[in-house]
């Protein structure tokens, strides 16, 4: 069937709202549990009436607008996001390469996108999951202008023969996710001989989950950036710009100007900290549209004189059986590093005498950071692969006496022991317990970078 106008699609659209996928489905298609994608092929033949292609151009191509039936879900606090990135066409780097941003396949396909929205719902059978919104999404001017800078980087790379070194995180909106069975999945390039892996451009699932507190809950993000800024410069420069009358102040001389009071230990004062400096009233980072849609987290640093931070930098708690029983390519560490972009905001210690309480801090500058995907698929890949082994083998624990004190030591890898990362306590207390697979209890232990590798990140700060 022709749609001759975008309100006649959105019409039939908005029929779906609110059914489910058993009672959409005329194709018996909705029962094969295992067939991945087919519930965007349900709304394709039985709510549309066209046949599954593979079409370079959009499916609706009179219209220039793309369908993609994607999930939403419901987190701890009851609230909805995106359950995962908005996968669209393969990148072709031989002919990518030769297009612009206005001739490429990414525009050319998804300039207009008819989303579809419905809830994932892990106790209910894919029958049972219904269609939630229906909307046709349109980028604006601003997300626009980040897109372009994404798609310029993305080519950038392609052209100087490094697409085997693309990484998710690279970008702000617009990724270049992996596509494919698994990291062996591999295509050629035109600039270099080495085969570099199958990449798709993607919506990164925080742009997503963005288009769901819109689109659903009507939730409405703070912008730092006017189009007119995007259009002269980038995310990354506007940041610096943002920070940089800031560096060589102390903390405290910062917060007195923005009247904060300062509390080390507050994730509320942190919070508040860096967004008076961004010119946003705002308590809260992931109220910043521009973080929130391009998953930047935010991480303060304190640097000692030698440049080195005073600590190790902390992330999630490890569990542990997940880490034993998932692949590489499904675990937290090659996800997370992929899809991550930092916000290093860091200070420094002028003082050496790390025992002095009244050493000040002073503000040294920021940092975009994210980790190359040759660290991710180097080091990290191989401190991961030592872990689950070690999992598989039982870890040993031993009882250690430390003073007037018993420790119990462990075999997991320690801090400088692959010059990337290590796995140490982060627990309430030694009471603070949690098993193994294989039986035994260890105190909560997390994932931590090594503070030497943060100090490298670092090196060019200057």
């Amino acid at each position: 069937m022709i749609y001759e106008t975008e309100e006649a699609l959105l019409y039939k659209a908005k029929e779906a709202e609110g059914k489910t996928f058993g009672d959409i489905d005329q194709t018996g298609r909705i029962e094969n549990e295992r067939a991945k994608g087919h519930l965007g092929q349900i709304i394709e033949e039985s709510l549309f009436g066209y046949e599954i292609n593979s079409k370079s151009e959009a499916d609706f191509s009179n219209l220039e607008i793309e369908l993609k039936v994607t999930p939403i879900k419901r987190i701890k606090n009851g609230s909805l996001s995106a359950k995962e990135r908005l996968v669209l066409n393969i990148i072709n780097y031989q002919e990518e390469s030769l297009k612009t941003f206005e001739s490429s396949s990414f525009w050319s396909k998804n300039k207009n996108l008819l989303i579809m929205f419905y809830e994932w719902m892990p106790e209910l059978k894919r029958a049972d999951y219904q269609v939630i919104k229906s909307f046709i999404h349109k980028f604006d001017e601003e997300d626009l202008e980040i897109i372009k800078q994404d798609w310029n980087y993305i080519v950038g790379e392609i052209k100087k023969g490094l697409a085997h070194e693309l990484s998710e995180a690279d970008t702000i909106y617009l990724g270049a996710c992996t596509k494919g069975v698994n990291r062996d999945s591999l295509r050629s390039q035109p600039y270099s001989t080495i085969p570099a892996m199958q990449r798709a451009y993607s919506l990164k699932q925080s742009y997503m989950t963005s288009l769901v507190r819109q689109k659903i809950t009507n939730e409405h993000l703070v912008s730092i950036a006017s189009k007119q800024e995007l259009r002269k410069t980038s995310l990354e420069e506007l940041l610096h710009n943002r920070f940089s009358p800031y560096i060589g102040m102390t903390l405290e001389k910062i917060a007195l100007k923005f009247n904060i009071e300062v509390n080390y230990k507050s994730k509320s004062f942190l919070q508040e900290f860096v967004s008076s400096m961004l010119g946003i009233k705002s308590t809260s980072l992931s109220n910043i549209e521009e973080f929130s849609k391009a998953n930047i987290h935010f991480k303060t640093i304190r640097l000692e004189k030698n440049g080195i931070p005073k600590e190790h930098m902390s992330f999630k708690k490890i569990n542990f059986h997940e880490w034993k029983e998932s692949t590489w390519e499904e675990s937290w560490p090659s996800n997370y590093f992929e899809e991550t972009k930092f916000l290093l905001v860091v200070f420094e210690y002028k003082e050496t005498e790390r025992q002095n309480s009244n050493r000040q801090l002073f503000f040294k500058g920021i940092k975009l950071w994210n980790m190359p995907v040759k660290t991710i698929e180097g080091p990290l890949k191989a401190f991961w692969i030592d872990v689950q082994q070690l999992l598989n083998e039982g870890v040993t624990l031993v009882e250690k006496q430390r003073g007037t004190s018993t420790v119990v030591a462990n075999n997991l890898p320690a801090p400088r022991s692959n010059g990337i990362c290590h796995i140490r306590p982060k627990a309430k207390d030694g009471k603070d317990k949690v098993q193994l697979p294989d039986g035994q209890w260890i105190t909560k232990q997390a994932f931590w970078l090594d503070r030497e590798y943060i100090a490298k990140v670092l090196s060019d700060l200057d």
